[in-house]
């Protein structure tokens, strides 16, 4: 099968082209691919590796992604490429991100009638590795996607460029963001990228998709209180106090050997962030405390959740059915 040309990219000279998909902005020569090793140059041309060549096909809770306000109890399914324009120490997928491995064909037209088909499922989750970098493939599945009714979500480290996020952003419903620490010397030394492009990133997905944001809190690198203080102030004053606001636990892994975040550590970054959020969560803890979701007004669980075990307990219309107060959930 001949490989799909890529989109934004651009010729340099006879044998050497720019990729303007991400903020690396890729010099690539002939015979090369970027840092995402997605996208090869071959003969001077840009293609897309990984187009409809998929790591994993898996129907998913949508809670698992994490996103914790959209369609609670519902039903992804999720599939990601075998590239990513990141190279973070501590990844949980390195094998399928970072390595060269197997993958099965899996073109638009069949996702989306896979989608329809699985049990509970509301639509597609393009996730595992970085979904951005599979450019064409997210973007052509997505509007194929929409025409049958069905919704796409993203689960995403938001390293792209401006104009190729302003043409997918139209077609995603639902985002779970990344952000992975507010200093970019984090984003320099542990993830080999740069914080500035995600945060416009976010603002930019605010206005299109329904979006949560995840930070992995890791200790000594990112756990902090004033850096902790740092994201909530940014989200709540550029994202607002109902985006839905996760801490994740860390587990050593990969090259990264530092001892697990301590409970205690993610318990003071909730009541940090309750301060000014209305919507906190602490994800990799089986606390159902903290992972439930209850009435900002009132107090009453509106949504429990135990693992992935979902029940929406109450809510009527997106209102609280106690106190009527408007919640910001996806039914």
């Amino acid at each position: 099968m001949e490989p799909k040309e890529a989109l934004f990219w651009e010729k340099l000279d006879e044998k050497t082209v720019r990729c303007t998909l991400c903020p690396h902005n890729c010099v690539i020569r002939d015979g090369s691919r970027g840092l995402c090793r997605g996208r090869e140059n071959r003969g001077g041309k840009l293609v897309a590796l990984t187009f409809a060549q998929t790591i994993a096909l898996h129907n998913d809770p949508v809670e698992k992604k994490p996103l914790y306000h959209f369609y609670p109890g519902s039903y992804l399914l999720s599939l990601g490429p075998n590239a990513c324009n990141f190279a973070c120490k501590h990844c949980q997928n390195w094998e399928i991100s970072q390595m060269d491995v197997p993958t099965s064909h899996i073109d638009p037209q069949r996702a989306v009638k896979t989608a329809l088909g699985a049990k509970d499922c509301i639509g597609l989750s393009f996730t595992y590795t970085e979904p951005l970098v599979w450019f064409e493939y997210v973007l052509q599945t997505s509007i194929l996607a929409r025409e049958k009714g069905l919704k796409t979500t993203l689960v995403t480290n938001g390293y792209i460029n401006p104009e190729p996020a302003a043409q997918i952003l139209p077609y995603i419903d639902g985002i779970n963001l990344d952000i992975k620490s507010m200093d970019d010397d984090f984003y320099r030394s542990v993830c080999r990228g740069t914080l500035g492009p995600v945060l416009e990133f976010a603002k930019l997905a605010k206005k299109h998709s329904h979006l949560e944001i995840t930070n992995l809190v890791i200790p000594t690198l990112n756990d902090r209180p004033d850096q902790i203080e740092r994201l909530v102030n940014w989200v709540f004053e550029n994202l607002g106090e109902d985006t839905p606001l996760h801490f994740t636990r860390y587990f050593p892994h990969y090259k990264m050997g530092i001892e697990p975040t301590p409970v205690s550590t993610l318990t003071s970054a909730y009541q940090i962030a309750k301060r000014r959020m209305r919507f906190v969560y602490v994800g990799n803890v089986l606390d159902s405390t903290l992972n439930s979701t209850y009435c900002p007004r009132c107090g009453s669980e509106l949504v429990s959740r135990s693992g992935y075990y979902v029940k929406v307990t109450g809510l009527s219309d997106s209102k609280c059915a106690r106190c009527g107060e408007q919640i910001p959930i996806v039914v």
